[in-house]
């Protein structure tokens, strides 16, 4: 049974400038929290872009809505499906954080559905592998301390914001761990764009991505964002121009 993720059509007022954007959130965020109040999407639907918002399984007002796996490969095919029922052709990806390893391997799965593909916060490494499942769930339920630090870090992410379902985070953090992320196993064939701040412990690795790339012979750039973090370069004015700049180009 194919995922069943919370989605909207966000319409432009303009006209239509290019194909529809698909945009996937990050870990413990939303679409709303990710990319409508970081002004993604009026950036966009205001230059000619129709906008296609979903909620990551365990995510935004309904985390709980999908039954069944959340493994990437059923997140894929879910996101393949929104594709093929709301668009005539393909659509432009942009994913952030752990969005970015979601849209890598969507377009490395489905070149024919997508037109170009905007990682932000990018790393050759899975986002979730090293968390303490059994520390996170046992600091949840018993209050007991966390000694790692890594998962110390998620799990202030992830307690941030207000209305996140902890034990539904986890749920997904147990998917995405089923199927570890190797983006060396299936690379993106469609012009890629990488986009990091310069401050982002995360994207340390994002040169290894760019490597597979130009080995694959795909059109790529990179951008980083001077001064920026993990947390805060999905709100740099900068990145909406040059993800806009890049798309047209």
């Amino acid at each position: 049974m194919t995922l069943d993720l919370n989605l909207r059509v966000v319409r432009t007022n303009a006209e239509v400038s290019g194909p529809s954007v698909l945009f996937i959130h990050g870990f413990a965020s939303s679409g709303e929290l990710n990319w409508e109040r970081s002004r993604w999407l009026k950036y966009f639907t205001d230059a000619g872009r129709n906008v296609l918002l979903v909620d990551l399984p365990g995510h935004g007002e309904d985390p709980r809505r999908n039954e069944g796996s959340w493994a990437p490969s059923q997140i894929r095919q879910a996101l393949a499906a929104i594709v093929m029922e709301f668009d005539e052709g393909p659509v432009d990806v942009i994913g952030y954080s752990l969005g970015s390893r979601l849209a890598w391997e969507f377009a490395a799965f489905n070149p024919d559905l997508v037109e170009h593909l905007i990682m932000g916060g990018p790393g050759a490494g899975d986002p979730l592998a090293a968390f303490d499942l059994v520390q996170g769930r046992a600091n949840v339920a018993a209050g007991e301390p966390i000694n790692d630090d890594y998962t110390a870090t998620i799990m202030k992410i992830a307690q941030a914001e207000p209305s996140n379902d902890i034990s539904a985070l986890f749920e997904l953090i147990e998917a995405i761990k089923s199927e570890p992320y190797d983006p060396a196993a299936k690379i993106p064939s469609v012009p890629t764009l990488l986009v990091a701040g310069d401050q982002d412990d995360l994207a340390t690795t994002l040169p290894r991505l760019r490597r597979l790339l130009k080995d694959a012979g795909t059109r790529n750039e990179v951008l980083w964002l001077a001064g920026r973090n993990h947390a805060n370069a999905v709100t740099s004015r900068e990145f909406k121009e040059k993800a806009l700049a890049f798309l047209a180009s």
